[in-house]
């Protein structure tokens, strides 16, 4: 297990809870606007093993109710049943950040009650995806089983979609939303956030802004009719 990180309290990535996020390295996509570039390759060194982090977890109850697992992408963690399984036993609720792109991996650590909160991306329309995702090939229906599975009302979530020109504009905002209601035509999304990009030193590739304030309000009411709830994020 790759823990390459840990933000030891948090009030901002487990809505409701007051969680620690735990960053583990490695990742299957490689997404142009990325903050985390350097946990992709799974290079990143280890800051503690996973009894260190039960241990800390042991000392934080009463403190935290939460534990946001992030990445990179969580779901190539082979020993991550594993490790969700102790930290319930802790009496955590759990929040798992994805991609999305291992439904199968998704579905199994909800179905055996490992994670109580999901945060999956939407990294853009169908016709753009594999360009935003950076993955050349990107079979795209895995995605769609994925949000399926989540708008099915499986297990509390939210999608949310960082949004930076010239990857995303209204035209792309309007074919998500279509998406969204052809894989889901009689339930919309419970929770939908639009984070605008901001680029830092370790993002990979430059030219890359996010869209002005009036476009990030267009885009929320694009999709106000396919979202019981619409946010922008990180404004």
């Amino acid at each position: 297990m790759q823990i390459v990180g840990i933000q030891k309290m948090t009030l901002l990535d487990y809505p409701g809870r007051v969680a620690c996020t735990v960053f583990l390295g490695g990742c299957n996509f490689r997404c142009p606007f990325c903050h985390n570039s350097e946990l992709l390759d799974g290079s990143a060194t280890p800051v503690m093993d996973e009894q260190e982090l039960l241990t800390f977890l042991e000392k934080r109850k009463g403190l935290l109710d939460g534990v946001c697992i992030t990445g990179g992408e969580p779901t190539l963690q082979k020993d991550l049943p594993e490790l969700l399984t102790e930290i319930k036993k802790l009496g955590y609720a759990i929040k798992l950040d994805t991609n999305g792109y291992r439904p199968d991996v998704l579905k199994k650590l909800v179905d055996q009650g490992l994670v109580d909160y999901v945060a999956m991306d939407v990294k853009n329309c169908p016709e753009r995806y594999a360009q935003t995702a950076g993955l050349p090939g990107l079979d795209i229906t895995r995605i769609e089983e994925s949000l399926a599975f989540l708008l099915s009302g499986a297990v509390d979530y939210e999608l949310r979609t960082t949004v930076a020109e010239p990857l995303h504009d209204r035209q792309a905002m309007e074919a998500i939303a279509r998406w969204l209601e052809k894989i889901s035509p009689k339930k919309k999304v419970k929770r939908f956030f639009i984070q605008p990009f901001a680029d830092r030193d370790t993002v990979l590739f430059a030219g890359l802004k996010a869209p002005e304030k009036a476009e990030l309000v267009a885009f929320q009411g694009i999709l106000a009719g396919y979202a019981e709830e619409v946010s922008i994020r990180g404004t």
